[in-house]
């Protein structure tokens, strides 16, 4: 492998944002973790749009707490993405936000074992910056983890 393929792999994927999720990315670069949301009926929208789905209301990003708690999740024990490679086992979990039923964000879970991490774990979203690149992305640590 030659020296700028090695390095190619060494840092993850970076975000991509379109019209939809350009406020969610705004928001992570000011420190904020920001959902969307319909302007009319309230409903938080994952993913984003620009219209509302169940009212066609129009949508804002707003604040959330970025609490909740583990929906479901996998150990990635294969090294399968790029700038992970060295990172496995490590766990990705859909987190159910505490601000709406069915409102989930995707995000590594750190800050505790693989072995440990259970459907219904009480989490706390953190950002952090992605190595390769100007974004940073929400994490999830147990609640009462440092």
């Amino acid at each position: 492998m030659t020296a700028d393929l090695s390095e190619a792999f060494s840092f993850p994927p970076q975000p991509d944002p379109d019209a939809d999720s350009r406020g969610f990315w705004a928001a992570t670069a000011e420190g904020r973790l920001a959902m969307c949301r319909c302007q009319s009926c309230g409903l938080w929208l994952q993913p984003p749009l620009e219209r509302c789905r169940v009212c066609a209301g129009p949508t804002e990003f707003e604040d959330v707490a970025g609490t909740g708690t583990v929906y479901t999740f996998i150990v990635q024990r294969q090294a399968a993405v790029a700038g992970y490679l060295d990172k496995v086992p490590y766990v990705v979990g859909l987190i159910e936000l505490d601000e709406q039923l069915g409102l989930r964000l995707p995000g590594r879970i750190v800050g505790v074992e693989p072995g440990e991490v259970v459907c219904g774990l009480r989490v706390q979203a953190e950002l952090v910056d992605l190595p390769g690149g100007e974004y940073r992305v929400p994490v999830f640590r147990p609640l009462g983890a440092e």
